[in-house]
């Protein structure tokens, strides 16, 4: 970025990164990648994904892992958000009556999915979180998930629909995530001492792989017909109910850890893997559970909050990361 640029931005104090996410929604509504480009954009961010979890893998130390697996009380606080608190909101807000049934129902739908992996992860590393504890309470979200979010669904939506083929769902989630996580913490005592040297690098990463999945997953939303399948007012107002939900979980998550007595990188964790619902997971979901045309709308509700949740996170994300060094 030219130093004109930052200097102006520093003046005006707006991030810079925060435009590049609001370019990447431009961007993918006026050019969504579709086609055969879809198809090389979708490897790039699954390679850029694997990257990170690769690069976190051979920086975090043995003892870190260790500690992040045992950590069952942090994991216990997110699970309980995750599956407990939002669709406890989820069903408060389809029995108000401020959205049209359908759109109930893809709130409801939203609050019963799963918590993201990748962003859930490059937000806690951004805001200087306990990055071993999230990498095993996201994954174990979307694992959990799968067989969490059908039963969920059946028992607050009265939905019914197959629920096999969970190896399918796991699969990418172990190949993608688990894996090079792994491989990276094998190498870590050949290639550790150089990424002690570049730390950079893995921020980059983090904030690559974050632009990468807000294009991707915005373009997916407008080829989709996101701006036809709801009037302007409807929208609004879903936008400012999607809102609200998230600035209550958000809440939750933050003072709640306090609370618990958790630390500040225990918080972070908790913030980012206990507020966020997954779109890669939730939008096969509702094409199992619901089929045919009613699954288009349903993960609507789903497509809006996942673009306000990274927004809001990269700002809060930047916020913690901007902490005090010797702040614990």
């Amino acid at each position: 970025m030219p130093r004109l640029l930052k200097d102006l931005l520093a003046k005006l104090k707006i991030d810079g990164y925060i435009l590049a996410l609001f370019g990447m929604v431009v961007l993918a509504s006026v050019l969504p990648v579709r086609g055969e480009a879809a198809t090389v954009v979708g490897w790039v961010v699954k390679i850029a994904i694997a990257l990170l979890f690769f690069l976190h893998g051979a920086k975090l130390s043995r003892e870190a892992v260790v500690a992040g697996l045992t950590h069952w009380r942090l994991h216990l606080t997110i699970l309980g958000f995750t599956f407990v608190l939002f669709p406890a909101l989820g069903l408060l807000i389809s029995r108000s009556g401020l959205l049209s049934p359908t759109l109930s129902s893809g709130m409801l739908f939203l609050c019963c999915l799963p918590s993201t992996v990748q962003s859930s992860i490059a937000f806690t590393s951004i805001g200087r979180g306990n990055v071993a504890a999230a990498v095993c309470a996201a994954s174990a979200s979307n694992l959990l998930g799968i067989f969490l979010t059908p039963v969920l669904v059946g028992l607050l939506m009265h939905a019914h629909g197959e629920t096999g083929g969970a190896w399918a769902s796991i699969r990418p989630i172990i190949i993608q995530l688990l894996l090079p996580f792994v491989v990276g913490q094998l190498v870590r005592p050949w290639v550790g001492p150089w990424i002690d040297r570049h730390k950079a690098l893995v921020g980059r990463v983090d904030r690559g792989s974050i632009l990468l999945v807000v294009y991707a997953a915005f373009s997916a939303a407008v080829i989709d017909g996101i701006w036809n399948k709801v009037s302007i007012p409807e929208l609004l107002l879903l936008l400012v109910v999607c809102i609200a939900l998230l600035a209550v979980i958000m809440a939750a998550t933050m003072f709640g850890s306090r609370a618990l007595g958790f630390s500040k990188p225990d918080e972070v964790a908790i913030v980012f893997c206990g507020s966020k619902k997954s779109l890669a997971s939730g939008v096969p979901m509702a094409g199992i559970l619901f089929p045919g045309p009613t699954a288009g709308i349903l993960v609507l509700p789903l497509m809006l909050f996942h673009q306000i949740q990274l927004m809001a996170c990269s700002v809060i994300a930047q916020r913690y990361g901007a902490r005090p060094m010797d702040e614990v």
